[in-house]
């Protein structure tokens, strides 16, 4: 292979969507930085087209649209009754989209099968669905056809911790307590088999993998950061009234409401402030709890903000607090830490790998009210003495600069193709903060 030519790549990104978030921005974002890099075609699904045009990408060039609406469409509307409501059950999403992502990729294969076959491409890599719930029919295909398959960032399967079943059973996650019988999906096991590579984003995830397959599992988590969208840091010195900020849904596992409430004593000496960024169904009892706590003048709840007035409101607080007990990946965690705010976060799932006590603090298991304890007692040390905050701040800027920019990403990638390929002889290891 001719080192100064681009790798040539399928990447694979059912879901990829610049102005969409969760899910559809990390199969944008990854896939427009391995594009700076290597020569890319991105198949993605049609609802994704418009948003990619205007981007300034061409169809036909820079990527194919599949249009699978006619089984996408009602399976999408069948999930949102059976999920119990927005923003829940999305176990019960996942399962009822695997039919649609079967019939994504055999449309996939109609339109690129020949050109795989053919050795048009040096590496087939699927970016999206993250699940490893979701396996891909065409894994072993691209192994027969002597190419060189590349499955993720897949991440998923972080368990629920103990003493939180009310909060699952709000949460609508009814089918998480089968969440097994996801291997007896066709291509279940020939995906692992044929996969070059498997890039695994969580350790909860690469467990699940077995370990004949750890062998070719790397390790990277799935959330980047965007330096356009991330460009600014908090001034100066720490502030005083303590200022934290909240950012995310707010569902039950989020723990917005712990995170009032262990900051009650605070607030009502004026000694903190909580800004609370996010919606949902929560919002109207966490209203209510500052409303009875009387604490209306230290608490905002004032819902989402637009992404491109985001960092500057963000920016006016310097402890990011996220006690939420069940956190695949931590993408909010890493924007606080690029923008300058010190995590402190529940030490479980995703974000527990992305802070280190050199970047942040992390709550030990527990109950919730031991959360809630340990959180308080956390906000009344920092309270009296926010000296601490400092060193951890620019370590946690510096950290997410280095490992989690989005061109970041694209190198670790671009390395496991090298990897694949035969162009490097060692497994890359990236030196994340819990590298496995």
């Amino acid at each position: 292979m001719n080192p100064h030519r681009k790798l040539r790549v399928l990447l694979i990104a059912e879901a990829a969507n610049p102005e969409w978030t969760s899910v559809p921005l990390v199969g944008w974002s990854l896939s427009a930085a391995m594009a700076e890099i290597a020569d890319v075609h991105v198949v993605t699904q049609f609802r994704n087209r418009d948003a990619i045009v205007r981007h300034g990408w061409t169809e036909g060039k820079e990527f194919s649209a599949l249009d699978t609406e006619a089984l996408a469409g009602p399976l999408y509307r069948i999930a949102q009754v059976l999920r119990g409501g927005a923003n829940k059950g999305w176990t019960t999403v996942v399962a009822v989209n695997a039919l649609a992502y079967y019939y994504f990729e055999r449309k996939l294969w109609r339109a690129f099968g020949s050109r795989i076959r053919a050795g048009e491409f040096d590496i087939v890599h699927c970016v999206t669905p993250l699940t490893p719930i979701l396996p891909s029919l065409i894994a072993a295909k691209c192994k027969a056809a002597g190419v060189p398959f590349v499955w993720g960032p897949i991440n998923g399967g972080t368990p629920w911790p103990k003493g939180f079943g009310d909060v699952r059973r709000k949460e609508r996650e009814w089918l998480s307590y089968a969440r097994s019988a996801y291997k007896l999906l066709p291509g279940y096991r020939s995906t692992r088999e044929a996969a070059s590579a498997i890039i695994a984003g969580s350790h909860d995830t690469r467990e699940q993998l077995g370990a004949r397959y750890i062998p070719k599992s790397v390790y990277i988590p799935e959330n980047g950061l965007d330096l356009k969208r991330f460009s600014k840091t908090c001034p100066g010195q720490i502030r005083t009234p303590l200022r934290i900020c909240f950012i995310g849904r707010l569902v039950p596992y989020k723990g917005a409401d712990m995170l009032i409430e262990a900051a009650v004593p605070l607030l009502k000496d004026g000694k903190a402030v909580i800004d609370v960024i996010g919606d949902g169904p929560e919002m109207g009892r966490l209203a209510t709890m500052v409303r009875e706590q009387n604490v209306e003048r230290h608490v905002k709840l004032d819902g989402w903000i637009p992404h491109e007035k985001l960092q500057d409101r963000v920016i006016e607080s310097d402890i990011f607090g996220f006690p939420s007990v069940r956190e695949f990946g931590g993408g909010a965690v890493l924007e606080a830490m690029i923008l300058g705010l010190v995590p402190i976060i529940f030490d479980h799932g995703g974000p527990s790998e992305l802070v280190t006590d050199a970047t942040g603090y992390k709550l030990p298991k527990g109950s919730r009210d031991s959360i809630v304890t340990n959180l308080r007692a956390l906000l009344a040390r920092l309270a009296d003495d926010p000296a601490d905050l400092i060193p951890k701040r620019e370590k946690a800027i510096e950290t997410a600069r280095r490992l989690f920019t989005w061109q970041a990403k694209a190198d670790q990638v671009y390395e496991v193709y090298r990897w694949v390929l035969g162009e490097r002889r060692d497994k890359p290891v990236f030196g994340f903060p819990s590298e496995p």
